[in-house]
């Protein structure tokens, strides 16, 4: 009964992988058939439609264990696949939150990529809605200490609904979450967290449309690890609403005023 069970395990496994393998090795063909000029956009469509199907199963399938190695493996996939400046400008960013369906579905509490989430969906493929609700949906696994620096999460749902949505009132209650979870650590990091996270949120309450809140938002953004394109569309958020970028010796950026800013 037991060689049985362990049997068909291994089989239902290997056809998991191999069903990944498949998808892994379909992967550099898309890659290569969108840098072809001679592809028409009717294969390149369907090679897209092939990597959606490819992650909607593994969305599905058992993974008898192996969340975490699933998780890291698509994550992969996706820095390739979000990396590839060319492709993306003839097929845009629409199965990002695809890809993180399948990462945070797997894995709630891999924290870097929240913020891959934030930007590939809500800043470049324009669906800061789906952002979010992948976001409320994975900080169910969450708490203010598994896994560490899990406040992060709270405070790019805050950005996302700052920023793109709109929605103030949310994104102080988000940036509150955020400041009450790191205020519960003592290293320096989460220390200057929670105050920034505070400060956020407050001028939400006091100003809903306040520039200085935006620009905090936009501040957070530009001292994370993003990309230069996100990190000079930061650049150029901040000093439209008056502000003035300042790289420190250290690499952290500040911000100066311009101009009289409204709170």
């Amino acid at each position: 009964m037991f060689a049985l069970s362990r049997q068909s395990f291994t089989a239902s496994f290997a056809a998991g992988l191999c069903m990944l393998g498949v998808g892994w090795l379909q992967f550099p063909k898309m890659q290569k058939l969108l840098h072809s000029n001679k592809t028409a956009s009717l294969e390149i469509q369907r090679t897209i439609d092939s990597e959606k199907v490819r992650l909607n199963f593994l969305k599905r399938m058992p993974t008898f264990g192996y969340n975490n190695i699933i998780a890291n493996w698509v994550y992969l996939n996706f820095v390739q696949y979000f990396g590839d400046d060319e492709a993306r400008a003839k097929t845009g960013y629409s199965l990002s939150p695809e890809y993180f369906e399948v990462i945070l579905g797997r894995d709630p509490r891999f924290i870097p990529a929240y913020l891959s989430l934030s930007t590939s969906t809500s800043m470049y493929a324009g669906m800061p809605e789906r952002s979010i609700k992948l976001t409320e949906k994975a900080l169910k696994s969450l708490s203010p200490w598994v896994p560490e620096k899990s406040y992060y999460v709270w405070r790019y749902k805050g950005i996302d609904e700052l920023l793109f949505l709109g929605k103030s009132s949310t994104a102080q209650d988000s940036f509150e979450i955020a400041a009450d979870w790191a205020s519960q650590h003592t290293d320096q990091e989460s220390k200057q967290a929670a105050s920034v996270s505070q400060k956020t949120a407050e001028f939400l309450k006091k100003n809903p449309n306040s520039k200085l809140a935006r620009i905090a938002s936009w501040t957070m953004i530009l001292n994370n690890q993003v990309d230069k394109t996100t990190r000079q569309r930061a650049i150029n958020e901040i000093e439209a609403l008056g502000g003035k970028v300042i790289t420190n010796p250290d690499g952290i950026y500040s911000i100066e005023s311009r101009k009289p800013m409204r709170m």
